[in-house]
């Protein structure tokens, strides 16, 4: 693993986000050690919830907001090192929090000093969880084709259509949904991002079961929904901006944790083809050895892209890199580690006592399955990588626009 020098007060630092881990999970968080994550559902979502405010009580939802919005103004490198010692600890995986992760930032970025500070303390306070409204239907990654619609009507902002893939949407306080506001506009122009409240009658929430037997995604129907007129982000038709600004934001610090927690991955791995014996084969060596050797690229490509972000305040089309990057790997590495399994890889564990009403027909699915299915999604979700080479394309590279049918 690729490791970079720290100074005494970093150190400090470590030891402190250490101990403080050590002295919260306890009680009810005593078992959760080493369990959940991204395509993982062995936590229940209300459990994990109540780690995100164990958290906040701490200061560690608001790691990079500024202080007098609740944060903790610390560095980037700081942050880095929170993802970072948090992963090696063995704390539970994270629920996706993308209040913090990801609307947050857009107001700190552009939003409105009111807006700003009537969301941002309470989501740091792990008290108001949000979710996302991109994708649709008939749009899916081309979100300049969406139709979802928002009328000005008064002081309030009515807003019909449909979204979908929208992540943990039964749980969420709150929504930030990318709607067409201006009828006459086309593709990019005449989008706004509005943010409403999900606990209203005109908002139907459908879940969606996944090949892994869960339901993290959902179907969110539209029904004259209403929030208020002033809950716009950016100006009314400026919404193309503000949602690539927010998808940009996703490849923050905390993808260095996610590559701590794909190392642990890897050295799984490499121990399960030891005790298999699939070790011995030259190709599977030579996989794995790609594998490492993709992995440090990968932790060298982010801190440069982070280093870019720590300049720039927001962060630039070429974070496209590293989101096209790990998704890739992550991939390669699901598939690989089925190969090294074998055919004891292609069956799950009886579940006791059985489960009902699940696709897995009352099987659990081990750590490393859970990886090579969720992991399909990796390359479709936050921008399919279809839609990032064409953004390093055409916004790094300077390359011609791909030509459109029609």
């Amino acid at each position: 693993m690729v490791e970079f020098s720290r100074s005494n007060q970093e150190e400090s630092f470590a030891e402190e986000v250490r101990t403080w881990l050590e002295e919260h999970l306890v009680g009810e968080f005593s078992e959760l050690r080493n369990r959940g994550g991204t395509g993982r559902e062995d936590i229940p979502v209300e459990i994990l919830l109540e780690w995100e405010k164990e958290l906040a009580t701490g200061g560690w939802l608001g790691l990079d907001f500024p202080e007098e919005l609740g944060g903790r103004s610390c560095s980037l490198f700081e942050q880095v090192i929170f993802h970072q010692t948090y992963v090696e600890t063995r704390a539970p995986g994270r629920i996706p929090n993308i209040g913090v992760t990801l609307l947050a930032p857009t107001l700190v970025a552009y939003g409105t000093y009111e807006q700003q500070a009537r969301f941002i303390p309470e989501i740091l306070k792990g008290n108001e969880f949000w979710c996302q409204g991109y994708s649709e239907p008939d749009a899916g990654s081309d979100l300049a084709n969406i139709s979802t619609r928002a009328t000005k009507e008064g002081d309030q902002w009515i807003i019909n259509g449909q979204k979908i893939w929208t992540s943990l949407a039964q749980y969420s306080d709150w929504i930030f949904v990318l709607c067409r506001t201006d009828m006459q506009g086309t593709r990019h122009q005449g989008l706004s991002y509005l943010l409403a409240p999900m606990e209203q009658d005109e908002i139907e929430i459908r879940p969606i079961v996944q090949i892994t037997g869960s339901s993290e995604f959902n179907e969110v129907f539209f029904n004259d929904a209403r929030t208020e007129g002033g809950l716009v982000v950016g100006e009314s038709g400026s919404g193309w901006s503000v949602a690539m600004g927010t998808l940009a934001f996703e490849r923050g610090a905390s993808t260095l944790g996610q590559q701590t927690a794909f190392s642990q991955e890897m050295d799984e791995l490499i121990q399960i083809a030891k005790q298999t014996g699939a070790i011995y084969d030259p190709v599977v060596r030579q996989e794995l050895a790609k594998s490492f050797s993709e992995l440090q690229i990968m932790r060298y490509n982010q801190m440069r892209m982070l280093s870019s972000l720590s300049r720039e305040g927001v962060p630039g089309p070429e974070m496209s890199i590293g989101k096209l990057y790990w998704s890739s790997w992550h991939r390669r590495l699901g598939e690989l580690g089925i190969r090294i399994r074998g055919s004891s890889g292609m069956i799950g564990v009886e579940a006791t006592p059985p489960l009902e009403d699940s696709l897995n027909h009352g099987y659990l699915l081990d750590s490393l399955q859970r990886t090579f299915l969720y992991s399909r999604a990796h390359t479709i979700y936050a921008g399919s990588s279809q839609v990032q080479r064409n953004i390093i394309g055409e916004r790094v590279l300077g390359l011609p626009r791909e030509p459109r049918e029609g």
